[in-house]
């Protein structure tokens, strides 16, 4: 299931930016403790 039944051209697009932002977040964290804002 995942990524491949549910989700479909846009909705696919959408997952993806969410899941590149959530990575922006973890990577954050990691160096900078929200010190950026977020």
């Amino acid at each position: 299931m995942g990524y491949g039944g549910g989700y479909g051209g846009q909705n696919s697009m959408f997952v993806l930016i969410v899941v590149l932002f959530i990575l922006l977040i973890i990577v954050g964290t990691n160096y900078g403790g929200f010190s950026g804002g977020y």
